[in-house]
Parts: structure tokens; C-alpha cells; sequence
């Protein structure tokens, strides 16, 4: 079992915990994942390592509720255990001394998988330009966190309500223009799909080496299930074993997009029916 130490509530639907796993954090590198488990009969999550403390001995996630099983998890309170937390999970991102600024860019909750990235990168001698993003004001966190992890941070809020309105797409197409294509040396993104891709789309055009971390469906994270393939550069690749970070103008978005809707009903029936259980939403109607 494996107590949640603290729990920070960042949104109704975004939530941190910080776990005791001191083997994981013994091991784990920036990029890397885990899969949790809540009980015995609980659905197997991958989240992406946040942050780690070695000498503590303890990882810490973010996470969105977006269905029953990560509902459930944000229901948990500072004390509770879990049964499983099993990692760290897939390669490390690949950090390099690099000639000219490296650009990171988070969207909403993908801004604390980037956030360990960002930091190594910077260690390792980069001069890292951070650009995170979210819907509103209220969604987005980390942001001191990502300062001190960064030479220079640049925050956008797609509707305005904080720094200023925009995409994070807009800014980098600000930095690119303002750098020049030819001086920056990687470019890597983290967040929802669509974000990515549109992430993935700008870079192409100026042909700017770009790497996302996929978040595919995933079942044992060992690559023997195959539910997390994607095609890459027209190879089949597992999310869990060959990633998660792959070269984003080779990733075939729409296989991607397609195959994450797969169980988008069955999910939504998981969620109803959890929301009965817990005496919320649909009354007992089902």
C-alpha cells in the first residue's frame, strides 16, 4: 500500500498528491510514468511523473478527473493508501546540452509532466524558454515552480483571464519569430491531443525538430497488451515501453485521435454508474 502524504486541490477537477514510494523515486527520470491502482478492483491509471524527491522518498502526480476512476482518486484525502503504484514506467526523456534556447510547452494539466523536463533540461546547461497555458486563470498552477525551472516562462490564458489571451501556439510562434527557426534546437510539448498537434502543426512549417509525450489508453504498461499503439513514421509503436515521447511530426494524430474514443461510452456509463454509488447525479435513476 502506498499513503497519499499530502493532497493540494488546485481546481474542482485538478488535483496533486504527493506519495510515498520511495523505490520509484529512488529510479525514476523526467519523462518517465507510473500506473496506480486505487483498490482491488480499480481501473489501472498511468499519469506521468510530476516531480520526485529522493532523499524523501516520495513522487508527485497531477491529475484532471475526467471519468469514474480519476474521480474517484480526487475523492481521497491525505492518509488514504493505494493499492498499487507501479514505476517508474517507459524512457526517459533524452537531455542534452543544446546549442541554442530550448523551448517547453505545457497546456493545462500537461504542465507538471513538463515541468521535471524543463528542470533537467536546464541542469544539463540549457537555456530553457517555458511557455505554459490554460483555458482560464483558474486551471493553471505550477507557475513558480516552472520559473525556477526555467530561464524564462511565458503564460497564456486562452480566454484572457490571466497574463494575456491566447494560445500557447501563439507564443511559440511569437519566440520562434523572435529566435529564428534555425537557432532553436528542440522544441517539446505536453498537454491534451489537440493542443500537440496543433503544437506539431506550427513546428513542421518551420521544420523545427519537436517532441510530444502521448497519453494513449493503457492497460498493463509492460507493452504484452497492445492497447497503447500508435503509429509513428508508419511503424507501430507501444506508448508504454517505446515511449511515451516520440517525434511529433511523425506521429499519425488521427489513428491517435480515433483510438482514444474508443471507449468513450463505456466510460461515460462507468461514470454514471459511480455517480449513483456515491449518491450524485443521476438520483438513482440507473
Amino acid at each position: 500500500m502506498y499513503k497519499i502524504l499530502e493532497k493540494e486541490v488546485f481546481s474542482p477537477i485538478i488535483k496533486q498528491f504527493v506519495i510515498e514510494a520511495p523505490k520509484v523515486a529512488k529510479s525514476c527520470k523526467a519523462g518517465q510514468f507510473i500506473i496506480l491502482r486505487i483498490n482491488e478492483e480499480g481501473e489501472r491509471i498511468p499519469l506521468t511523473i510530476a516531480d520526485y524527491d529522493r532523499e524523501k522518498g516520495t513522487i508527485t502526480i497531477v491529475f484532471q478527473e475526467v471519468g469514474k476512476s480519476t474521480t474517484q482518486l480526487g475523492q481521497m484525502e491525505a492518509g488514504d493508501t493505494i493499492k498499487d503504484f507501479v514505476g517508474p514506467l517507459g524512457e526517459p526523456s533524452h537531455i542534452e546540452k543544446f546549442d541554442g534556447p530550448v523551448v517547453v510547452v505545457g497546456g493545462g494539466v500537461g504542465v507538471a509532466p513538463v515541468h521535471p523536463i524543463a528542470r533537467s533540461l536546464k541542469e544539463a546547461g540549457n537555456h530553457v524558454i517555458g511557455i505554459i497555458g490554460a483555458r482560464n486563470g483558474d486551471l493553471l498552477f505550477w507557475e513558480g515552480k516552472m520559473r525556477e525551472a526555467c530561464s524564462e516562462l511565458l503564460v497564456t490564458t486562452d480566454d484572457g483571464s490571466y497574463v494575456r489571451k491566447g494560445f500557447v501556439t501563439d507564443v511559440l510562434k511569437e519566440v520562434i519569430e523572435k529566435h529564428g527557426k534555425e537557432n532553436i534546437p528542440l522544441v517539446l510539448a505536453i498537454g491534451p491531443q489537440p493542443m500537440m498537434r496543433a503544437v506539431s502543426n506550427l513546428t513542421k512549417e518551420y521544420d523545427l525538430k519537436t517532441i510530444v509525450s502521448l497519453n494513449a489508453l493503457m492497460v498493463d504498461g509492460t507493452g504484452m497488451c497492445g492497447c497503447c499503439r500508435v503509429s509513428v513514421g508508419g511503424t507501430t509503436k507501444f506508448v508504454c515501453v517505446d515511449g511515451p515521447e516520440f517525434d511529433a511530426h511523425a506521429v499519425d494524430w488521427l489513428e491517435l485521435g480515433r483510438r482514444g474514443g474508443i471507449f468513450r461510452q463505456e466510460e461515460q456509463q462507468a461514470m454514471e454508474h459511480h455517480q449513483c454509488k456515491c449518491g450524485s447525479g443521476c438520483g438513482g435513476a440507473k
